[in-house]
């Protein structure tokens, strides 16, 4: 969610009464410190920051959080030893995101507050041996006793039930939120991945880490059996994300993408959710 996940978005999230969280991954950390200020700004609702390793170099990220203020922070694309213990000795809410159950287990050790369970179907940067939320989501949950929110394939009430009914206690949104009204993208990204099938997604880079899942494009298809680290050959993000050329870069994607009908703001996809959510729960309770 680099560049997407930003205070226009976040505050429309945390705003409808979910949980909004701000990107680093673009490594833009001045214009980062920037959108968290916007953040208080636009809501007064709690939200938290993802710190994904792999991007962001700077070794001083974990101060810089801290430095913002926020409570809560997830952990991404690395090694959940490297940042866990000074941003709780700061007083920090930590949860760590892992593709495998030996990633669940390491985060534990390394005495994280919770996970996030995310499977291979999920859009973005991946494991490249991706295992699906159907299969991690419970096998991660007989093993450890923290607080899961589960990702990967969640976009209604009704996988929201199916997560919390395999051990989940709360679920994330990543390609449902980039098709959102507030996400940032432009509007062919969005409208593609409203035309996407639920076999449009493709898995990219599986020789070496992290993988892509990514939206099936002109590029996309010509990238699927490269030998090559894929990042070498990702293209222009900005002519894509924001000029709306979808040829000019990877266009990230879930294969959920292939359950969106229509762009929709945020409010109304969270409402949406929590109430087939309470509707599907009853529904198995009767």
């Amino acid at each position: 969610m680099g560049w997407i996940a930003r205070s226009r978005l976040a505050s429309a999230v945390s705003a409808a009464g979910a949980f909004g969280v701000i990107e680093t991954s673009s490594g833009e950390l001045d214009a980062v410190k920037g959108e968290v200020a916007k953040m208080r700004d636009l809501t007064d609702r709690p939200f938290g920051v993802n710190i994904a390793q792999a991007f962001v170099r700077d070794p001083a990220i974990a101060e810089f959080v801290i430095d913002q203020g926020v409570k809560f922070v997830t952990t991404s694309a690395g090694s959940p030893t490297k940042y866990t213990s000074i941003l709780k000795e700061a007083g920090l809410t930590v949860y760590h995101v892992v593709p495998t159950l030996a990633a669940a287990l390491k985060a534990v050790d390394a005495g994280v507050d919770g996970l996030v369970v995310e499977g291979g179907e999920g859009g973005g940067f991946k494991s490249p041996t991706p295992v699906s939320t159907m299969v991690l989501l419970p096998l991660i949950r007989s093993k450890v006793d923290v607080p899961i929110i589960a990702a990967g394939g969640i976009v209604d009430g009704a996988t929201m039930a199916a997560a919390f009914a395999l051990g989940a206690e709360g679920v994330q949104m990543g390609t449902r939120m980039v098709s959102a009204a507030e996400s940032p993208v432009h509007d062919n990204w969005k409208q593609a991945i409203v035309d996407a099938n639920e076999t449009d997604t493709l898995f990219l880079n599986q020789r070496h880490s992290p993988a892509l899942r990514a939206l099936r494009t002109e590029r996309t298809t010509r990238l699927l059996d490269s030998e090559e680290n894929v990042f070498g050959e990702f293209g222009n993000a900005m002519a894509l994300y924001f000029g709306g050329d979808m040829e000019a870069a990877i266009a990230l994607s879930g294969e959920v993408a292939g359950r969106i009908e229509s762009v929709r703001p945020v409010a109304d996809i969270i409402a949406d959710t929590v109430r087939e959510f309470g509707e599907t729960v009853a529904r198995l309770q009767g």
